[in-house]
C-alpha cells in the first residue's frame, strides 16, 4: 500500500484560503475527526507557486505540508501543469492550443496548452524539478501526482499548431519510413489522396481531410504519444531529486487518450470516479459502469490502483446533480476497494467560494462545518478503512476471465462509415461485461497487447480491428484450452484500417465464413431461439456460413436469411470459440454467458446464484509456504466483498460457511445485506 495505509482523504486546496488562517487550522482538526490520513496538494496551484516567471513561492506549501505532517497526515504532491498562470500565456502565447480550424485558443480554462511546445515543456520541467528539490524527500510526501486529468480541456485535448503538425509528420516518417508505405497503408489512391511530400500531410480537420480513416487513427495515436511524452517528461523532472513513485489521474473511459499506452510510464494507476448514482431507481447500470472502470484500472498493471477522486455527495456539471442517498457513499467507496483500490479519496475537502466548481460536492460545505450528513458519512468511511488494512494489504483481484476493450479498436470502429453510424463501442462492451458482473464472475479489462496467459475465458465484443499479432495470440490461446467469445463485425480490418481480403484472420478458429452484414431498422428486426427461448436480433445481423465441424446453437427465424447461424461453437485444439453473429439484448447475453460459465465450471466465489443488484468480488494474496518452496503452494488470504446495489434489503443464498471480516459474525447458507449494504467476508482459504 502506498504510504503503508488504505488512503482516505483527497484534493485539498489551501492556497484558496491563505488569507483565512482560522480556516486552515479548522481543516486539520476536522480532517482528524473524519479519519483523513492523506491529502493531495498543488493541483492547479501554479500561479501561487510561481507568481512571476522564475520566482518560486513555496513557503506556504511547506508550512501546510509540515502542519499536516505534525497531524499524521500524508501528502500526495501534484505538479501544477493542469492550468497555466496568465503571466505565461501573456508572454508565451505559443504555449496555448490551436484548434483544428487553425485558430489559437485564448487564455483560460485548464489543459489549454500544447503538449509539443518546447516553451511549455521547459517551464513545466523547471517548476516540477524545483518542487522535487524542495519536497521530494519530505517525510510525509508519499507520491507524485502528475498534472490532472490529462486532456481534460473541454474538447478533444489535441493541439493542431505548426509544431504539432511538424511533430506528427516526423512521427509518421518514423512509423512508415517512406511515403509509398504510408500511401499503401492509408489507401491513398482513393479519391486521389496520395501524398507526394511529407509537408502535404495535415491533421484531420472539418475544413480539410476527414475521410481518410487511417489518417484519423494515426492522428489519435500521435496525440496519445504526445500526451505520454509530456507526462513522462514531468515524471523525469520530479524524480530528479526524489525516489517517490508517480501517477496521473485517469477519467471515466476517456476516448482522447489510449490509457493503456499511458500506463507504461506510470508506477501506479489512479482515476477519478464520478458515477451518476440515482439517475434512475435501478442503480445497476451505473454500478456496472463504475465496476468496469475500476476493473480496467486494476487490469492495466494487474496491481492495486488508487481512487484519486470521488464525490462525497453531489457533483456540479451534469444537467441534474442528485445528492447521494443514505448508504450510497459507503457502498460506492467499498466498491472501489472491492475491485482493487487501495484508497478512497475525494474532490474535494472544502468547497471553494467562487468560480466553476463552487457547487461541486466536498467533505466540508460552505456552511455548518462538521454538522452535515456528508461529513458524518465520510467519517464513517474513515472509521471503517483502518480495520480493513491488514486484510487487504498485498491483495488484488485475480480473475480467470478477461473482456477486451481496446482504445484503437474504439477509435476505428466508431469512425467508419457503415454499416451503422451510431455504434457505441463502450456501451456494447459493457453489456457483455454486465453479464459477468451480475453473476459475480470477475473479469479483467484488457486490450490487444495484453498477456492472455492465466485466463480461462476471453470475450472480445465488436472486435472490428485486429492489431498485428492478435489473431496469432487468440489462435494460441484457444489451441491451449482457452474459451474465446467474439461477435459480428469482428476481424474486419487491420491496424491501418485496411479491410482483410480472402478470409477472416481467425476463420479456422471460429469455424464460420462471413458473407454479409445487415443493419436492419426496427421494421426488419429478426429473431432467433437460443437455449429454448426466443431473442431479438437487432441493429447488426451478420450472415455467416458454418464450416464443417462447427456446431450451430441457434439460427435466424425470419427474412431471407432464416436458417443461417446466429450462435456457433467451434472446437480448436484443446479449446473452443463462440461466435455471435447478431446483436441481441441483455437477457440473451445473460443466458449465453451463464451457459458458458456452467460448461467450464466458472462460479462466483460464494457459489451462489445472486439476486438482481447484488455482486461479489474477491481480493487475494498468496503467501508461499517455506516448507513448500518447490511447489509454490502456501497460505492464501484475502477478502470477499458482497455488495447490494438495491435500495432495499436482500438475502443471498450461498454455499458453505463464511465469517464477517469486521465483526466476526458467522454465516451459513444465507447472507443478509441491508439496503446499499456491503459485507466484507474472510476468504475461506484464510488461515
Amino acid at each position: 500500500m502506498v504510504g503503508g495505509h488504505l488512503l482516505h482523504g483527497g484534493d485539498y486546496n489551501p492556497e484558496q484560503w491563505l488569507d483565512c488562517p482560522e480556516i486552515l487550522e479548522e481543516d486539520i482538526r476536522l480532517m482528524k475527526e473524519a479519519g483523513v490520513n492523506c491529502v493531495t496538494l498543488g493541483v492547479f496551484s501554479w500561479s501561487v507557486l510561481e507568481p512571476e516567471e522564475g520566482v518560486y513561492n513555496f513557503g506556504w506549501l511547506e508550512e501546510i505540508i509540515d502542519n499536516l505532517g505534525h497531524a499524521g497526515i500524508q501528502v500526495i504532491l501534484a505538479t501544477p501543469s493542469g492550468a497555466m498562470p496568465h503571466w505565461m500565456t501573456q508572454k508565451y502565447p505559443e504555449v496555448m492550443q490551436v484548434r483544428q480550424d487553425g485558430s489559437r485558443n485564448l487564455p483560460g480554462k485548464r489543459h489549454n496548452f500544447c503538449y509539443t511546445s518546447p516553451v511549455m515543456r521547459k517551464k513545466t520541467a523547471a517548476v516540477d524539478e524545483a518542487l522535487s528539490r524542495k519536497f521530494g524527500r519530505k517525510e510525509n510526501v508519499i507520491l507524485w501526482h502528475i498534472s490532472n486529468e490529462l486532456g481534460g480541456n473541454f474538447s478533444d485535448g489535441a493541439c493542431h499548431c505548426e509544431a504539432c503538425q511538424s511533430a506528427f509528420r516526423e512521427w509518421l516518417k518514423e512509423k512508415y519510413g517512406t511515403l509509398d508505405n504510408l500511401n499503401r497503408a492509408w489507401w491513398g489512391r482513393f479519391w486521389s489522396h496520395e501524398y507526394t511530400e511529407w509537408e502535404q500531410i495535415h491533421s484531420p480537420a472539418d475544413r480539410g481531410e476527414t475521410t481518410v480513416t487511417a489518417l484519423e487513427l494515426d492522428w489519435r495515436r500521435f496525440v496519445t504519444e504526445q500526451f505520454c511524452s509530456f507526462c513522462e517528461m514531468e515524471i523525469s523532472a520530479v524524480k530528479k531529486h526524489s525516489d517517490l513513485q508517480a501517477t496521473t489521474n485517469y477519467m471515466d473511459i476517456f476516448k482522447n487518450i489510449n490509457y493503456n499506452r499511458l500506463a507504461r510510464g506510470l508506477d501506479i494507476i489512479s482515476w477519478d470516479n464520478y458515477p451518476f448514482w440515482h439517475r434512475e431507481k435501478d442503480e445497476v447500470p451505473t454500478a456496472v459502469r463504475a465496476a468496469f472502470n475500476h476493473s480496467m484500472m486494476r487490469s492495466m498493471k494487474k496491481q492495486p490502483f488508487l481512487l484519486m477522486e470521488s464525490a462525497p455527495s453531489v457533483i456540479n456539471w451534469r444537467e441534474n446533480n442528485p445528492v447521494k442517498r443514505p448508504g450510497m457513499h459507503m457502498l460506492s467507496s467499498m466498491q472501489a476497494l472491492a475491485h482493487g483500490s487501495d484508497s478512497v479519496q475525494y474532490f474535494q475537502w472544502r468547497k471553494g467560494r467562487g468560480s466553476y466548481e463552487k457547487f461541486h460536492g466536498a467533505v466540508l460545505d460552505h456552511k455548518n462545518g462538521s454538522n452535515t450528513r456528508v461529513f458524518r458519512e465520510v467519517s464513517e468511511v474513515g472509521r471503517r478503512l483502518p480495520g480493513l488494512e491488514h486484510l487487504l494489504d498485498g491483495t488484488v483481484n485475480r480473475p480467470d476471465a478477461a473482456v477486451l476493450f481496446d482504445w484503437e479498436n474504439w477509435w476505428a470502429v466508431e469512425d467508419i462509415t457503415g454499416p451503422r453510424l451510431d455504434l457505441d463501442y463502450p456501451g456494447y462492451v459493457m453489456d457483455h461485461y454486465r453479464a459477468f458482473w451480475e453473476q459475480g464472475i470477475e473479469a479483467d479489462i484488457v486490450d490487444m497487447d495484453a498477456d492472455l496467459s492465466g485466463y480461462r475465458l476471453v470475450s472480445a465484443p465488436l472486435n472490428y480491428m485486429y492489431k498485428t499479432g492478435w489473431a496469432e495470440k487468440i489462435r494460441a490461446f484457444v489451441r491451449d484450452g482457452g474459451i474465446f467469445v467474439t461477435t459480428f463485425f469482428s476481424g474486419m480490418a487491420d491496424e491501418t484500417d485496411l479491410c482483410f481480403t480472402g478470409s477472416h484472420p481467425l476463420e479456422d478458429v471460429l469455424g464460420v465464413v462471413q458473407e454479409e452484414i445487415d443493419a436492419p431498422s426496427k421494421d426488419f428486426e429478426n429473431r432467433f431461439i437460443y437455449s429454448g427461448k426466443e431473442y431479438p436480433a437487432v441493429r447488426m445481423c451478420e450472415i455467416v456460413h458454418e464450416k464443417e465441424g462447427t456446431e450451430v446453437l441457434s439460427v435466424y427465424e425470419r427474412d431471407f436469411y432464416a436458417g443461417f447461424p446466429v450462435v456457433t461453437r467451434s472446437s480448436y485444439g484443446e479449446g473452443q470459440a463462440y461466435y455471435l453473429a447478431a446483436e441481441s439484448d441483455l437477457s440473451f447475453l445473460r443466458r449465453f454467458y451463464e451457459n458458458i460459465f456452467d460448461s467450464c465450471g466458472m462460479k462466483n466465489v460464494l457459489g451462489a446464484k445472486l439476486p438482481y443488484g447484488v455482486t461479489v468480488t474477491e481480493r487475494t494474496a498468496c503467501l508461499p509456504d517455506p516448507a513448500d518452496a518447490d511447489t509454490g503452494t502456501g497460505d492464501c488470504r484475502g477478502a470477499v466483498f458482497v455488495m447490494n446495489f438495491k435500495n432495499e434489503p436482500v438475502c443471498v443464498e450461498c454455499a458453505g460457511e463464511w465469517t464477517d471480516a469486521e465483526n466476526r459474525e458467522a454465516f451459513s447458507g444465507k447472507i443478509r445485506l441491508e439496503a446499499f449494504g456491503c459485507k466484507v467476508l474472510l476468504s475461506r482459504k484464510t488461515k
